[in-house]
């Protein structure tokens, strides 16, 4: 069953599979093999962050210093993930924390002078990297993707 097959009328989850079913043609597998594609142009071109590293760097160099809960938040990680995140970043000297002045049950979390600076020098590539992720694509079609993708997301 092919993706544009699909009737928009959702199929029960006790039905049986249909016979025409191919792996091949299923979102979760494009997607994971679209990921595959985009995480390899990742590590070529950025191979001492990992992609999580990154993105709470980013979000941190954008958003300044937040709480640790709110910043899994907005990179859509979850507490333990993020928290394994910020500690390899502590021990690197790439992020800071420290209770909250107010609320001391919140561990807030901030860029240091080096994490500044490295995230400053790997915005540059992160941009190529997704425009080389996304050079198979039409600017039309890149749009259609990214608001497509966003509604699913």
């Amino acid at each position: 069953m092919s993706i544009s097959s699909v009737d928009p009328v959702l199929v029960e989850a006790d039905e049986a599979v249909p016979d025409d079913y191919h792996l091949q043609d299923q979102i979760g597998f494009i997607l994971r093999k679209a990921n595959q594609r985009h995480l390899a142009i990742f590590a070529a071109r950025i191979s001492d962050l990992t992609p999580p590293q990154f993105a709470a760097l980013a979000k941190l160099h954008e958003v300044g210093e937040t709480s640790q809960n709110q910043l899994g938040t907005l990179i859509a990680m979850d507490a333990a993930t993020v928290k394994g995140v910020i500690d390899r970043l502590k021990a690197r000297g790439l992020v800071d924390y420290g209770k909250h002045e107010a609320d001391k049950r919140l561990l807030m979390v901030k860029l240091t002078a080096d994490g500044f600076a490295m995230i400053e020098r790997l915005i540059p590539l992160a941009a190529q990297i997704t425009l080389e992720t996304l050079a198979p694509l039409t600017a039309r079609e890149i749009g259609t993707l990214m608001r497509l993708l966003g509604k699913i997301a």
